[in-house]
């Protein structure tokens, strides 16, 4: 059992290649790292919570185990040392400090790029280490601080735990370790070459035996620095525990069936790799090394949890796409059925209404496969927003809510960078630095609030701070500097829109961090083409908020099928407002600006589709004119078209991946009878 590939890759029995399990490594091992920085992020200095250290510990234990079993030495080695510091720390042996936090989170930063290089097949230089290994080694090496009213004796026993601790780590003891009963196949030199290959393990030779019966069983001679938890740990990647057994200095220690399950951190690999197993640890048993009570760990953590099932984004998406051809059926037989009689043909259509009724659940469920919650996007700020903070000297508390909100995962990876350029924002621009808020009466510490809910067939996100807020005059002074015509009377959402136009920037000092209006007409033009807008309001010294509204998903939609002349169009049904009979006394006539209508106390421009797509319409048809109000980007137009055809379902096709950009439409679909309908893109109609 088990060999060494020429790259370092490890084989257990029968020759199976552990690169096959090498995705479900790396989606744990990222998982586990968003896991150590959230919860390092949560940690406070000044009162540890025990079960937050063991989970920053249970995360870096879990990556060093994977990575161990792979030979990504690198990784390895940097998580031994995190192991190490940590393990004092929840042991309040030594406390945890700022210094300490920012170091444990440069080093979650190192692991990462470890990691994704190893993904990436090696490719490019390693990221140097060094600096943080001698930083973490003297960290677990610092005095152990005497909290207040500690006794002498307390004082001296952690002191002396410590120096115990150290001494261990430091000094080199030989250790005899016997492997079996082996296989046949079983080749010992794996183990003699992970020696040579992982830093600190120190080194082993094989020991001749008179005992020529025993030929099942090898004896190793093992020269180590590290504790014998540790050594039991890198054995048990290649045979099961009960096959190892360990003695120092010629005193008999425990069988290693009764060590404590330390969790070599990687559960899933139990059910999938042979021969890496383990037993349940007796809750008395205590650590070889310390002696102290070992801690427990659930190997089956959420992330191993058995409801649970990873499939990959393609058979998703195909499954989406299936289903998506599987509602233009729909749609067609129900268009074809509408000729039949229910009195002759009631079997038919009784089916066909179960099948619609089926076909929408069903797209419903699978729609749902792709929904990911906010807190994929907002548990990265946290990190964004300490590091700037602590550049910028400001001080800056988040605050979240609806994080459980749920979006298409498309969606949710192009609103990242949108979103965090107006977090930036609100960092730089918005939240003032402590003596500036206390000159203003406010309070020294700033707040920034993400929130996310569901309204109607949409997601509303939201960016507020309580800083500076913009400065109309401002505005409008750079808007005139930058030769941008401003018409007279202009409202306060007209003048917060015009940070909006590239280029555009109020800031004094353009700074590495961000410009408020630098990249904003990015933003909302990202944000558009996801079919989605931005509304932004402020007050000046009370702070910003600004609303990102998006669909839940661009794949399927519920639309409004309308009839314009011979041609029929779409509209999305989150866009509509309202629709009524035109009164031909409410339209009024502007004098080289059109038509607009009267909306109870409010005029809205009148948008006449067959004009604006130079579609015939029949004279004689003009006296069914139905108006449509949509809303898009906070402002509302009157749409005029025939007839309204129904609501329904589609299939949203990119029309610009298979024609070309049209001015007018964000999309298009398969109508029922087989035609393609064009999706309106109502942002542009009200524009």
């Amino acid at each position: 059992m088990g060999t060494m590939t020429n790259q370092g890759i490890p084989r257990i029995d029968a020759g199976i290649d552990l690169s096959q399990f090498f995705a479900v490594f790396f989606d744990e091992a990222f998982e586990n790292l968003a896991s150590y920085e959230s919860l390092l992020l949560s940690a406070d200095p000044a009162q540890t919570d025990g079960e937050t250290l063991n989970g920053i510990f249970r995360a870096a234990h879990s990556i060093k185990g994977g990575a161990a079993m792979f030979g990504f030495v690198d990784v390895t080695a940097l998580t031994h040392e995190l192991e190490t510091l940590l393990d004092l720390v929840r042991k309040h042996e030594i406390e945890l400090s700022t210094p300490m936090v920012d170091c444990l989170l440069a080093s979650g930063d190192a692991l990462k790029a470890q990691l994704q290089r190893h993904q990436a097949g090696g490719a490019g230089e390693p990221a140097p280490i060094d600096h943080l290994l001698a930083t973490l080694r003297q960290l677990a090496t610092q005095p152990s601080a005497t909290a207040p009213g500690a006794s002498t004796a307390g004082t001296a026993t952690t002191a002396g735990s410590t120096a115990r601790k150290h001494a261990t780590a430091e000094q080199t003891r030989t250790l005899a370790v016997r492997v079996g009963p082996l296989l046949a196949a079983f080749e010992i030199q794996s183990l003699l070459d992970l020696f040579d290959d992982i830093p600190g393990m120190g080194n082993a030779t094989l020991v001749a035996t008179d005992n020529v019966g025993v030929t099942d069983y090898c004896d190793l001679s093992v020269v180590t620095s590290c504790s014998s938890s540790d050594l039991i740990d890198l054995f048990t990647f290649y045979v099961d525990r009960e096959k190892v057994s360990v003695t120092e200095s010629s005193r008999p220690m425990a069988d290693v069936t009764q060590i404590p399950d330390s969790d070599p951190g990687f559960g899933l690999f139990d059910e999938l790799v042979p021969n890496v197993s383990a037993k349940p640890a007796d809750s008395a048993t205590t650590d070889m090394a310390t002696g102290a009570h070992a801690p427990k760990f659930d190997r089956h953590a959420p992330l191993n949890d058995s409801t649970t099932l990873r499939v990959s984004v393609e058979k998703i998406d195909q499954l989406i796409n299936l289903v998506g051809e599987l509602v233009i059926t729909q749609a067609m037989l129900a268009q074809n059925a509408e000729t039949l009689s229910p009195n002759q043909h009631g079997g038919i259509v009784a089916g066909l209404a179960d099948l619609e009724r089926s076909t929408r659940d069903l797209q419903d469920s699978v729609m749902g496969i792709r929904m990911i919650p906010m807190s994929f996007v907002f548990n990265r700020f946290p990190r964004m927003l300490r590091d700037l903070a602590g550049k910028l000297g400001k001080n800056i508390e988040l605050k979240t809510s609806g994080e459980a909100t749920e979006l298409d995962k498309g969606l949710i990876e192009k609103i990242t960078d949108p979103l965090t350029h107006l977090v930036r924002n609100s960092v730089d621009h918005g939240i003032e630095i402590p003596a500036d808020r206390i000159a203003a009466g406010k309070s020294p510490h700033g707040t920034i609030a993400l929130s996310a809910r569901h309204q109607g067939s949409s997601i509303v996100i939201e960016v507020r701070d309580d800083g500076r807020g913009l400065d109309r005059d401002r505005i409008l002074a750079k808007a005139i500097e930058n030769g941008i015509p401003l018409p007279d009377g202009m409202s306060d959402q007209d003048v917060w829109q015009l940070i909006f136009a590239p280029g555009f920037s109020t800031a004094e000092v353009v700074t590495d961090v961000s410009g408020r209006g630098v990249g904003m007409d990015v933003v909302k033009r990202n944000i558009s083409a996801l079919g989605g807008s931005v509304e932004l309001d402020s007050t000046l010294g009370h702070g910003t908020r600004v609303l990102v509204r998006l669909p839940l998903t661009l794949a399927i939609m519920d639309g409004m099928s309308v009839r314009v002349g011979g041609e029929v169009y779409i509209l999305p049904l989150a866009s509509v407002i309202e629709t009524f009979k035109i009164d031909p006394s409410k339209i009024k006539s502007i004098p080289g600006k059109g038509h607009v209508v009267q909306l109870r106390q409010e005029y809205l421009p009148v948008r006449l589709l067959a004009r604006m797509f130079d579609v015939p319409q029949p004279a004689t048809e003009t006296d069914r004119s139905i108006m449509i109000i949509v809303e898009a980007d906070g402002k509302r137009s009157a749409l005029v078209v025939d007839e309204l055809m129904g609501q329904h379902q589609v299939v949203v096709k990119n029309l610009e991946a298979s024609y070309r950009k049209v001015e007018g439409f964000s999309g298009a679909t398969i109508l029922g009878d087989g035609r393609v309908g064009l999706i309106l893109d109502v942002g542009y109609l009200v524009a």
